[in-house]
């Protein structure tokens, strides 16, 4: 593999990828007021520290998505994502920091408090977090 050659071919690769995405965007001609075209949005893996059963030290392991399909909203919570991201770790190592060693998290009562603490940051109602994989390692 002549990798000169391939580094020659990469700026060419981006001006037919740009070229694609022009006619794309100038199709679209709507004003801000439309709904975003994908309104989830993937925020930071989060992770606290739990005791193992074993006495070691483990960790919980969070992913975690919010659905906001309002546009006006979704450029708020943009915005806000480190703001949602300390306040969203801080319930994850709350509720961390009470789990019994060996015990298993309660999805639906972390589910309710990452809600609150995304309307608290947000304060308005419509962006819905949702859970992806929760492990406790």
């Amino acid at each position: 593999m002549n990798r000169r050659a391939l580094f020659s071919l990469a700026p060419l690769a981006g001006l037919a990828l740009a070229a694609t995405a022009l006619p794309a965007q100038a199709s679209g001609g709507g004003g801000e007021s439309e709904a975003p075209k994908e309104s989830f949005m993937r925020l930071s893996t989060l992770t606290a520290t739990v005791v193992r059963p074993d006495g070691q030290r483990g960790v919980m392991t969070v992913e975690i998505g919010l659905d906001v399909p309002d546009a006006e909203l979704h450029a708020k919570a943009t915005q806000a994502i480190p703001r949602l991201a300390d306040a969203h770790n801080s319930v994850i190592q709350t509720t961390a920091g009470t789990l019994l060693p060996g015990q298993v998290p309660d999805l639906d009562q972390l589910a309710h408090d990452l809600q609150v603490a995304t309307f608290k940051i947000l304060r308005k109602r419509g962006a819905v977090v949702l859970l992806g994989t929760v492990m406790v390692l």
